[in-house]
C-alpha cells in the first residue's frame, strides 16, 4: 500500500491509512480542531491521490478502530457479505468511484454492492467526489422502510414535524402539530425531543400522539426520542409508541457517552417488535451528526466523515425506519459555515444511502455559525434533487426548544413543488381527505391549524 506521492517536485508521505483519510477530507473545522486536517490545499490534493489508489482491500484490512478494541468496528466487519466483497476487493478507490457514478451502474447494482461494504470504503470513496457527485450517485439508489407507512420510495419527498415546546406542555405540543399537519408535514414521523426525559413525561406526549393518530385517522408513525432506556421503559408501561429512538455514535466509546451499546439497541428492537404500536419491520429511529465522536473525545484520532460513516455502519445492523443526520446542530467548531455544512449534509446524506439505509437529513444550522436560512434552503434543494427520503420541519423553522433553526413546517410543501414531489402516498391521500390537498397541491384552507379544533 502506496502512502507518498510526489506533486510538483515535494513528496507528501502519510503515516497511515487513517492520516490519508483525514487529510483527504474536505475542510472541516472538525478536523482541523483535532489536529487532522491538511495543512494546506496541495497536501489535501496529495492524499486524494494517495486514496484514490488505495484499493477497497486495503480500507476493509485497516479499519479506522482496530477490531479488538471496538464493537463498531466488529460488527461492521463481521456483517460484510463475503462473496460481495471478494468480487470488487481489487477495484482501487478511485475505480470504484468511476463505477458508482457510471450511468450504466443501477441503483439496485449499487444496492447489491453495499451489502459487500465496510464504512471504511464508504467514506473514502466520498472524499474524492464533488458535491455533484454526491447528489448524482446518492440519487440512483433507492432504500425503502415500512413503520406504519413506507418511507423512500422514488419521487416522495417526507418531513418529520417536530412540534417541541420549552416545557413538553401539552396544548403547545398539541397546536405546534396542528399547524404542521396543515402544510403537509408529518409524513415520515410525528417526532418531539422532550425536555423532561422521564416515563411519565414521555407516556404522556406519546399517548397525546396516539389520540389525535386516531381521532383523525393519520396515516403516520410517531416517536418521542427520549433515551433509549427511558422509552423502554415507558413502552413497558404500556405508552404507545411506534419506534424507539436513539442518537449513535461511530465508535463503542462514543455509544458509551451516549449510554448505550448494540445489545441494548438489538434489546429495545425486540421490546417494539413485540410490544410497540407499530406495522413493522422497521420499528429504530437514530440520529448522527459530524463532529459527535470528537466532542466526546471518541473519535479515535479519526477524521469525522469516516466516524459518521461507521454510524450508518453501526445503524444498518438494525434495519431502521429512519436515520438523520443533524447536520448544523452541534456548531462551528465541527462545521464552522454554510459550505462546509452543505458538504457534510451532502456527504451523510449519500454515505447513509450507500449504507443501505433509510437516509433523511435535518437541513439546520446554531446561530453562532457562519451561516443563515438561505444557505439551509439551499441544501433543502439539493438533498431533494439527491432522492433525500426526509427533512425536518419545525414551526417558522425556529426551534425554541433546542434552540436552533431548521426548515418551517411551509417549506414541505414549497421543496415538494418545486421538485416535483409528493408526500408518502397513503398520508397524501389523508391530507386529500381533510382537505389540505387538492389535485396534489395545497389548498386554501393549508396552514390554518383552526381546522382541527374547530
Amino acid at each position: 500500500m502506496r502512502l507518498k506521492t510526489v506533486l510538483f517536485g515535494v513528496t507528501y508521505e502519510f503515516q497511515d491509512l487513517n492520516d490519508v483519510l483525514a487529510k483527504a477530507n474536505e475542510e472541516k473545522s472538525g478536523d482541523r480542531l483535532a489536529g487532522l486536517a491538511a495543512e494546506t490545499i496541495t497536501e489535501k490534493i496529495a492524499a486524494k491521490e494517495v486514496l484514490s489508489n488505495v484499493t477497497l482491500n486495503d480500507l476493509r484490512n485497516n479499519p479506522a478502530v482496530p477490531y479488538e478494541l471496538d464493537e463498531v468496528t466488529r460488527l461492521d466487519q463481521d456483517r460484510v457479505n463475503e462473496r460481495i466483497f471478494n468480487e470488487i476487493k481489487g477495484l482501487t478507490v478511485a475505480e470504484f468511484r468511476e463505477w458508482l457514478l457510471c450511468y450504466q451502474t443501477s441503483g439496485g447494482d449499487i444496492l447489491r454492492v453495499s451489502r459487500g461494504l465496510t464504512s471504511e470504503i464508504v467514506a473514502a470513496v466520498a472524499k474524492l467526489m464533488s458535491n455533484l457527485d454526491l447528489v448524482y450517485a446518492a440519487n440512483k439508489i433507492t432504500v425503502t422502510a415500512h413503520c406504519n407507512t413506507t418511507i423512500g420510495e422514488p419521487g416522495v419527498l417526507a418531513f418529520r414535524l417536530q412540534p417541541n415546546h420549552t416545557t413538553d406542555d401539552l396544548d403547545g405540543i398539541r397546536i405546534s402539530l396542528f399547524e404542521g399537519l396543515s402544510y403537509g408535514s408529518g409524513d415520515a414521523v410525528i417526532g418531539l425531543n422532550p425536555v423532561n426525559d422521564t416515563v411519565d413525561s414521555l407516556s404522556n406526549i406519546l399517548k397525546m400522539f396516539q389520540e389525535i393518530k386516531e381521532t383523525y385517522q393519520i396515516p403516520t408513525q410517531n416517536c418521542v426520542l427520549g433515551h433509549v432506556t427511558t422509552q423502554m421503559e415507558a413502552v413497558k408501561k404500556g405508552a404507545p409508541a411506534d419506534m424507539i429512538f436513539q442518537s449513535i455514535a461511530g465508535s463503542e466509546k462514543g455509544n458509551s457517552a451516549f449510554g448505550l451499546n448494540a445489545a441494548m439497541l438489538s434489546e429495545a428492537r425486540d421490546l417494539m417488535l413485540k410490544e410497540g404500536t407499530a406495522t413493522g419491520p422497521n420499528v429504530m429511529y437514530f440520529e448522527t451528526g459530524q463532529g459527535s465522536e470528537l466532542s466526546s473525545d471518541s473519535h479515535h484520532g479519526v477524521d469525522q466523515v469516516t466516524m459518521e460513516a461507521r454510524c450508518y455502519g453501526f445503524a444498518r445492523l438494525f434495519d431502521p425506519f429512519l436515520v438523520n443526520t443533524v447536520v448544523g446542530f452541534i456548531g462551528p467548531e465541527y462545521l464552522y459555515d454554510s459550505k462546509q455544512v452543505i458538504r457534510a449534509g451532502l456527504e451523510d446524506h449519500f454515505m447513509g444511502k450507500l449504507s443501505s439505509i433509510s437516509m433523511g437529513v435535518d437541513a439546520c444550522y446554531t446561530n453562532h455559525m457562519k451561516t443563515d436560512q438561505n444557505d439551509i434552503e439551499n441544501l433543502a434543494v439539493l438533498l431533494g434533487t439527491a432522492g433525500c427520503s426526509y427533512l425536518i420541519t419545525v414551526p417558522q423553522g425556529d426551534d425554541i426548544m433546542l434552540n436552533y433553526q431548521s426548515l418551517g413546517y411551509h417549506e414541505a410543501a414549497a421543496l415538494r413543488g418545486l421538485l416535483n414531489k409528493r408526500p408518502i402516498p397513503a398520508f397524501e391521500a389523508w391530507l386529500e381527505k381533510m382537505g389540505i390537498y387538492e389535485n396534489g397541491q395545497l389548498s386554501k384552507i393549508a396552514g390554518d391549524a383552526s381546522i382541527f379544533i374547530r
